[in-house]
């Protein structure tokens, strides 16, 4: 059994404005090619779908196509989890109707643990059994009591999340010790992997720059140490960090990142999908049970680079060269460019648009190190809300009333838990 792991796709997403709608249609016709060529049985999407609960039409239409494309090819199963971005109820608004091609969507936490194990069937054969665990919200695993602190509020949210898990899987071993028991009336091989997905924010995670990632719990813990997860686990396909990874040094345990870059900060990134292939470690036996340790073989295949994104930083006669060199080879790359000098230069787009002008270059930034350093040191009278995001409205609130220490770092949590909450609201829920 091969299996494919991908997750935050992030479709609809836009860099500064410019639509990428022709970087996800080249990924995903890619993607239908891996699978063919790779011969892959099963394919796993680790949440973050869309880049928002409300994805457009197009963002839709590219997803609805590429799982009609992979359900009349050689992948026979597809399961699917909710992110953070994503909205619960659109992402489960087909679950019947795609149930019908074999692609299995899990939205929200459901009521029954049962209705999260998804059995990978392959005629009479039981080929693998997927904990399809979707982004676990607050209210889904913490109850709320008045007058808790962060520490207590965190306890409870990664308790929340450890017994989720850790019922879960008790429950696939329950189901797998079954099948595994009845095997020699049916021919079933004992090879049967436990596999856990989730989108989640481990301990040690890396992440980068303008990746667009956002904090998944609130307050100074917020990331998952990997020991609460049950040690049955035979592979964890996780989504959320953009970064390709493995965590704590298990192999079996790791991100497969976003497939295109969605900031500058992961420009340079080579981005991947990850290939799973089951064999049996080891197999005992006795009387009332049989246990099988699986061991997983793990590949990464590389994606390729559908849009170039590049940033160059430095004085003018720097980007001016480097922009030069970018039009000597007939670049088609985005640009984000940071003027670093101390030099004043008032018409700075002037000048690098008409650098560019007779090029396929283009610039979807510019930033002015001068300028903001300037800027930051003085509130201009004209500026308005339109010019700050609400993370520095905010700061300022808490600047302006000289608020510091512990009533800061308060405010300051309180303030994160409501936008959180905001974010995570299902604008789809009726």
């Amino acid at each position: 059994m091969r299996i494919l792991h991908t997750s935050d796709w992030h479709l609809g997403r836009t860099l500064y404005g410019k639509k990428r709608y022709n970087e996800f249609e080249a990924f995903l016709d890619w993607l239908v090619q891996a699978i063919e060529t790779e011969k892959i049985d099963v394919l796993l999407i680790a949440g973050d779908v869309f880049d928002t609960g409300t994805p457009s039409n197009r963002a839709q239409e590219l997803y609805y196509r590429f799982l009609c494309r992979v359900s009349v090819s050689c992948c026979h199963h597809v399961v699917v989890i909710s992110g953070n971005h994503d909205s619960p109820s659109f992402i489960n608004a087909p679950k019947e109707l795609l149930k019908a091609l074999n692609v299995y969507v899990i939205g929200s936490m459901a009521e029954s643990l049962e209705n999260e194990l998804i059995i990978i069937q392959d005629k009479e054969q039981v080929e693998a059994i997927i904990c399809a665990v979707p982004y676990l919200r607050d209210k889904d695993v913490r109850s709320f009591e008045p007058g808790e602190t962060i520490d207590d509020k965190n306890r409870k949210l990664v308790d929340g999340i450890k017994k989720h898990y850790t019922n879960i899987v008790k429950i696939a071993e329950k189901k797998r010790n079954k099948i595994i028991k009845n095997s020699r009336m049916n021919n079933q091989r004992s090879e049967i992997p436990i596999i856990a997905m989730g989108h989640l924010f481990t301990a040690g995670g890396k992440t980068v720059d303008g990746d667009g990632v956002r904090e998944l719990y609130v307050g100074s813990l917020a990331h998952v140490e990997t020991d609460i997860f049950p040690k049955s686990i035979d592979y964890f396909a996780l989504g959320h960090l953009h970064v390709p990874q493995v965590i704590d040094n298990k192999a079996n345990m790791r991100y497969s990142g976003s497939p295109i870059p969605m900031g500058f900060g992961e420009a340079n990134q080579q981005k991947s999908v990850v290939i799973i292939e089951f064999n049996t470690d080891c197999l005992n036996t006795n009387d009332t049970e049989t246990q099988v340790r699986q061991k997983a073989e793990i590949n990464l295949i590389h994606i390729p680079c559908f849009q170039k994104l590049i940033h160059i930083d430095g004085d003018l006669k720097t980007i001016l060269d480097k922009l030069e060199e970018l039009k000597n080879t007939e670049s088609s790359a985005w640009l984000e460019i940071e003027y670093t000098a101390n030099d004043y230069i008032g018409n700075l787009r002037e000048v690098i648009d008409k650098a560019i002008s007779d090029s396929k270059i283009e610039v979807v930034r510019i930033k002015n190190k001068r300028v903001m350093n300037r800027v930051m040191k003085t509130i201009s009278k004209s500026e308005t809300l339109d010019d700050l995001d609400h993370e520095e409205v905010f700061i300022r609130c808490l600047d302006a009333h000289e608020l510091s220490g512990s009533d800061r770092e308060i405010l300051s949590n309180t303030y994160r838990e409501i936008i959180k909450d905001l974010h995570e609201e299902d604008v789809n829920a009726e």
